[in-house]
């Protein structure tokens, strides 16, 4: 990710399947390019970052991957939310309102 991003690099794997849940099934170029629209492209997430955290979120069961080939005829792993990773979803959104929270409240107080 970029400078500006470092910090939110955990919260990479929360992003993509937040996009996968609510785009379905995208390649790992869609999924960067979602981040980056939605957030003004303020986030940038390098493949450096992005394709080792779709290789974990593969092997903890919270997406699949299936080749396929595209309309122009290139061949794309396309990455697809599971139900394990919906409730992995669920779990991680909780945490991060939770930390923000918490963040925001020492931010006022301090």
């Amino acid at each position: 990710m970029s400078k500006a991003s470092d910090s939110l690099h955990d919260a990479l794997p929360l992003l993509a399947l937040k996009i996968l849940a609510r785009r379905g099934p995208l390649h790992g170029y869609g999924i960067t390019g979602h981040i980056q629209a939605m957030s003004d492209e303020r986030l940038r997430p390098e493949e450096g970052s992005l394709y080792p955290a779709l290789h974990r979120m593969e092997e903890a069961g919270w997406i699949e991957a299936e080749w396929v080939v595209t309309e122009k005829k290139r061949r794309a792993r396309v990455y697809a939310i599971t139900v394990r990773g919906r409730k992995e979803l669920e779990a991680a959104e909780a945490r991060w309102r939770s930390a923000s929270a918490a963040i925001q409240q020492v931010l006022q107080r301090a």
